[in-house]
């Protein structure tokens, strides 16, 4: 039988004009073997059962994968070690392709890499994952910000609830304080949170001007159906929902958004910035302490990132209403305008008059819940039953019905009376004064 290396010497000869009966004589096979393989092409690779790869590992693929459908050969390969496999990862490969087939096709159009230098670039993105936080068995919202040093691949993933401005610019932060520094210019799509699109141009919105200022660097943003252009951080999301959030759902699915947090922050140590990178042949942990240098330093003082509003103190009632629930404040706020902050992700609340904390409450489900600081209580109390007249209007409101008004009794004189007329010359005697006037 003709393996594959005599399959390609006999092809070679036949391109170069040689004929079968010449080439069965200078090769030893016989003209119909020659004929055969040319016709049909190059004989198919020989499949040697491995050693290591038995029917018990085979079964425990089996079973895996019809558990974890979505779980890559890398975790399958990690689980098996872990159990006592000693064949190589390829191997595993092999036995998963076998089962569920190949991952990839070709794609439609080429593309080339795009290459920055040390410091110049990083990509962030958000990745809606809700399906997974359903999983979990959670009831909230979940997506994860994703931002990447485009030299030297060193990534961070924060799992967090919204991708609106604040979060945006919470999670740039973090990722600024993880790398040490600032690079020249921050890539991303045209969203929304960030800016307006117009045509071709995209308008900045001026909270993210004001960012952008306060770190010294750019935000710029790929052209509309660019999204190759930031392919480093869109890349590993892909590794996010095929390869980590499989290997947590296997491990047992995380307690709340902050153990999932954890877990990827060890997962990327581990799996990521310490390990070779196919890309740049090198570990991203250690190009991120050469890119470190070409960063811009962090600014002293921290972007604000919380959420920020005003309100006014209601004139009557010491309450500030937040999210349709009302939330105590000291009785001498009435009718002030007051500061509302809140962090992100946070659920407590502050509220500040003339720059300081005034009340500091804990957020609550629901509508039209009054939330009542027992200081705040007590001395709206003590307002209310010591009425002062040029103090504040307060009153003590209880779930007892009002009083019922009490009748006040009428004398009952028998009709008409008479009533002697003053006199008013006794009551408004005149002076000299006026007794000269008058003459």
């Amino acid at each position: 039988m003709m393996n594959q290396e005599n399959y390609v010497n006999v092809n070679d000869l036949h391109r170069q004009g040689w004929s079968i009966s010449e080439i069965a004589e200078s090769t030893g096979w016989h003209r119909s073997t020659v004929s055969k393989y040319l016709k049909e092409g190059p004989p198919g690779a020989r499949s040697m059962p491995s050693p290591v790869m038995t029917d018990q590992w085979c079964s425990r693929i089996e079973s895996l994968l019809e558990s974890f459908p979505r779980l890559l050969a890398v975790s399958v390969h990690n689980r098996l070690q872990a159990e006592g496999f000693t064949g190589s990862y390829p191997t595993v490969v092999r036995a998963v392709r076998d089962i569920r087939g190949p991952r990839f096709v070709a794609a439609d159009a080429v593309s080339v890499p795009i290459h920055t230098a040390p410091g110049d670039e990083a990509q962030f993105d958000f990745c809606d994952v809700s399906p997974w936080a359903v999983r979990f068995g959670w009831a909230v919202p979940l997506v994860v910000f994703g931002m990447i040093l485009s030299w030297s691949r060193w990534r961070m993933w924060w799992f967090t609830t919204s991708e609106d401005r604040q979060h945006t610019f919470e999670g740039m932060v973090r990722f600024f304080e993880q790398v040490g520094g600032v690079p020249a210019a921050c890539r991303t799509d045209r969203m929304g949170a960030l800016g307006r699109s117009q045509g071709r141009r995209f308008e900045l919105h001026p909270p993210t001007v004001g960012f952008a200022a306060h770190h010294g660097m750019k935000i710029t943003s790929c052209q509309a159906r660019d999204a190759k252009r930031k392919g480093k951080v869109e890349r590993p999301f892909r590794q996010l929902q095929e390869t980590f959030l499989p290997e947590v759902e296997a491990d047992g699915a995380p307690v709340d958004i902050a153990d999932l947090n954890r877990r990827a922050q060890r997962w990327l140590t581990e799996r990521v910035h310490d390990v070779e990178s196919r890309t740049t042949g090198e570990m991203p942990s250690a190009r991120l302490a050469a890119e470190r240098g070409f960063l811009t330093p962090l600014p002293r003082a921290r972007f604000d990132t919380d959420y920020v509003e005003t309100r006014r103190v209601h004139n009557v009632w010491p309450f500030v209403s937040i999210d349709a629930n009302r939330y105590s404040v000291p009785p001498d706020a009435l009718g002030h305008k007051v500061e509302i902050r809140r962090g992100v992700d946070s659920d407590t609340v502050q509220i500040r008059l003339a720059g300081n904390v005034i009340a500091t409450h804990r957020l609550v489900q629901g509508r039209r819940v009054d939330v009542w600081d027992p200081v705040h209580r007590q001395a709206a109390e003590t307002a209310a039953l010591g009425w002062d007249p040029n103090g504040p209007d307060l009153r003590v409101i209880t779930d007892e019905p009002d009083p019922e008004p009490v009748e006040i009794e009428r004398l009952d004189l028998g009709g008409d009376y008479d009533v002697e007329a003053p006199d008013l010359g006794r009551r408004y005697p005149l002076g000299v004064e006026d007794t000269e006037e008058s003459a």
